[in-house]
């Protein structure tokens, strides 16, 4: 069955039946210099698989490998703080008591302070203006921690450098959820999040090879600092000349297979960037009303707390067990490893088994045990390798925040309010940075004991979130069945955006058709054919297709939120 062939109209552009309105084109606007692709809900474009793994390809080489590249200089600006510290930050800048860990708390709270404002720039900002002015703020304000020598200037540049990075995960999640169908995103969102390894192994090298570097004008810390801040700075210019705004926009693109890159998208129920550019307050009151934005902002605060710990004592941990700077640097080499393995392996995971929340419980139970060793093991040069198992193991806990950004894109419709809800989930992360270094204290070193407590209570209390959010999800999926029944639908709609392969609207809507009276439908949205277990499907290329009576996909591109979407359907 050849499911890419339709009646020929219009240069593959398959018109729907209609209900007293005007038939729909796929027409290109303009709209501040910027060209919004529009294609109306009552239409089709012809797709096939290879043009979908074709668009894909190319949305991974102009796209993702950009949003790569920047999230890892982000990692790095963030991490190389610990490098610092075991090289004489602290000494030089004559740092007392808490003031180091204050130092760790206080970017996050830069960034918590932009979260109200992140949502809407991320909404009104074209991207490709946006990133290019977030990364020359945070590299700028990395760059001048190297000019400082006082605890206020260090914690002037630190909330900036955090006032910066603020807009960067929720503007990543957005634009990985506006270009990726929802069966791709877990591995996109890994592949970008995973530089969280790859940067931990860079800073640790960088942190070595910097600090033999001899200088009487600067310290081994300063040109670390000045070395990551210019390298950011430099990357600027390359990120606004290849960065695009939006599908419609995209220069990688021809004009035959934009309407094509926007269709593969149209069983995500969750809209295209650039479709509206309007920030609509009443989705950003939904998101205020739902509890599953409060079982997100629980997962964030936990798993980032636990983040917090590694990046800002990681290094001072190693180092209390008794091994020189240069040793510090280099193991924590692994440590950045296992991270990459771990956050790609679980967002592998993630896909294959179609399970977030599965898969974000079990990450948490490596973090425990390594928790419990780094707690009840005795410092002692005989217990160095128990010491650096527990240490290594707390790196499972980077593999849950690219399982929970692509669990919240996934759980999300409505521009504004995935807007809104990325915003929101990193302002509770921005709390766990910051609540995560203060539970350690100076005083505590180098076992640093009663913050490794507070640590394992926290993650057992993401464990129990993580359940409770999955049993909210399920309840939600059940609404959404009585309504769909409500509405004269099917109340079962396989989701068909969770699926592998992409296969033509017309086949997948027919085959919703051919079952309806099993109660058994495919979602008809655009992303191949789910057959009933009990039923076959034959598919006739001439075949009439009653779209009035069996309406599926046509809330796609209209920015409905998941709530008031009666066809969205919720990922466990």
């Amino acid at each position: 069955m050849d499911t890419s062939q339709t009646k020929p109209d219009n240069a593959g552009v398959e018109h729907a039946p209609h209900n007293g309105e005007p038939p729909g084109t796929a027409g290109i606007a303009s709209k501040s210099g910027e060209r919004t692709l529009d294609i109306l809900d009552d239409q089709r474009v012809t797709l096939t698989e290879e043009d979908n793994r074709r668009i894909r390809r190319q949305t991974d080489k102009f796209i993702l490998s950009i949003l790569i590249w920047v999230y890892f200089l982000q990692i790095l600006d963030k991490t190389v703080l610990g490098y610092g510290a075991t090289f004489g930050l602290q000494e030089s800048t004559h740092l007392t008591g808490n003031q180091y860990s204050f130092l760790g708390s206080i970017a996050p709270i830069g960034q918590l302070a932009v979260q109200p404002f992140s949502s809407y720039l991320i909404v009104r900002v074209p991207p490709r203006i946006l990133m290019p002015a977030l990364c020359l703020g945070w590299g700028v304000a990395q760059a001048a921690m190297a000019a400082c020598r006082t605890y206020g200037h260090l914690l002037t540049a630190r909330f900036f450098l955090g006032l910066f990075e603020g807009g960067c995960l929720p503007l990543f999640s957005v634009i990985t959820s506006h270009w990726f169908r929802r069966a791709e995103q877990p591995m996109r969102v890994a592949a970008w999040y995973s530089t969280n390894g790859l940067a931990t192994v860079a800073a640790s090298a960088l942190s070595y090879g910097l600090g033999h570097i001899p200088s009487e004008r600067l310290e081994s810390w300063q040109i670390i600092f000045l070395f990551v801040g210019l390298l950011t700075i430099a990357t600027v210019p390359f990120v606004y000349w290849k960065l695009d705004n939006d599908i419609a926009s995209a220069r990688f693109l021809s004009e035959a297979d934009k309407p094509k890159a926007v269709e593969r998208l149209r069983a995500n129920q969750t809209g295209t960037m650039g479709s509206k550019h309007k920030f609509k307050r009443r989705q950003v009151l939904e998101m205020a009303a739902e509890p599953k934005t409060y079982l997100w902002v629980a997962l964030s605060v936990f798993l980032n707390a636990g983040a917090a710990v590694t990046n800002t004592f990681g290094p001072l941990i190693l180092g209390g067990l008794g091994f020189d700077p240069y040793t510090t640097s280099l193991l924590n080499i692994p440590f950045g490893l296992v991270q990459f393995a771990i956050i790609l392996a679980a967002s592998w995971l993630t896909r294959r088994l179609r399970l977030k929340s599965a898969v974000l419980f079990a990450l948490t139970l490596p973090v425990v045990a390594g928790l419990a060793v780094l707690y009840a093991v005795p410092r002692s040069p005989d217990q160095n390798g128990p010491l650096l198992a527990g240490y290594y193991l707390l790196a499972f806990l980077f593999g849950g925040t690219p399982v929970i950004v692509a669990w919240i894109i996934a759980n999300t419709a409505g521009a504004t309010k995935k807007s809104a809800v990325m915003s929101v989930y990193n302002a509770a992360s921005s709390a766990g940075n910051i609540i995560g270094p203060l539970v350690f204290d100076s005083r505590d070193a180098p076992e640093y004991l009663p913050g490794l407590r507070a640590m394992l209570g926290v993650f057992v209390a993401l464990a129990a979130c993580t359940a409770l959010q999955a049993a909210n999800l399920a309840l939600l999926n059940r609404r959404q069945e009585r309504r769909r029944v409500r509405n004269g639908k099917p109340p079962k709609i396989r989701d068909a955006s969770m699926t592998d392969e992409y296969q033509g609207f017309y086949a997948a809507a027919a085959a919703a058709a051919a079952v309806a009276a099993s109660g058994d439908i495919s979602d008809a949205s655009g992303s191949g054919i789910t057959r009933s277990d009990e039923v076959t499907i034959a598919h006739d290329d001439d075949a009439e297709l009653d779209l009035e009576r069996h309406p599926l996909g046509g809330n796609a591109f209209s920015d409905m939120t998941d709530r008031e979407n009666d066809e969205f359907i919720y990922v466990l």
